[in-house]
């Protein structure tokens, strides 16, 4: 068997933060508080919710809904947030098929650690976008991603997108 090697050394930044308790600080709360949107990829600002870049994305233009209140669980989040949530989602949707022209969608909530939370304190909502051979060997074998575009340019193509 033949030995490879992959190079991947931005996912370091991802494993040290993982290795964290991630109560000491809410990225979801520390980030659009810091009114650095392009620094901390906050693409867009509502009243009760922004859009933000998913700083480990598992593909081009993975984004991120969230409330600005800090809070855990979707039923405990008033109507009015809902709604502006998954209006973003939907207008995320559409811009991503503008920008990059996606097959299909990963949308949704990991509520709770079990759930797959990563950050379970405060709830928030993915909208990934998918094409068709977007999954390859590299996840399964080197557990690493292909991305062809970096942050910086998925952030220039989305910001002006709300």
């Amino acid at each position: 068997m033949a030995n490879f090697r992959i190079w991947a050394p931005w996912r370091l930044a991802y494993v040290k933060d993982a290795a964290k308790d991630n109560e000491e600080e809410c990225i979801f709360c520390a980030k659009p508080a810091a009114d650095a949107d392009e620094e901390n990829l906050i693409v867009h600002r509502g009243e009760y919710s922004f859009v933000i870049l998913n700083l480990f994305p598992y593909t081009n233009g993975h984004l991120m809904v969230a409330p600005f209140a800090h809070v855990g669980r979707i039923q405990e989040l008033p109507a009015e947030t809902v709604a502006e949530m998954m209006g973003f989602a939907q207008r995320a949707m559409s811009r991503l098929e503008e920008i990059y022209k996606p097959h299909g969608y990963n949308v949704g909530f990991n509520q709770g650690r079990v759930a797959g939370a990563g950050v379970e304190h405060h709830i928030h909502m993915h909208v990934v976008p998918r094409w068709g051979g977007d999954t390859n060997f590299m996840p399964v074998i080197a557990d690493t991603r292909v991305m062809p575009q970096t942050l910086d340019e998925s952030y220039a193509a989305l910001k002006g997108a709300f």
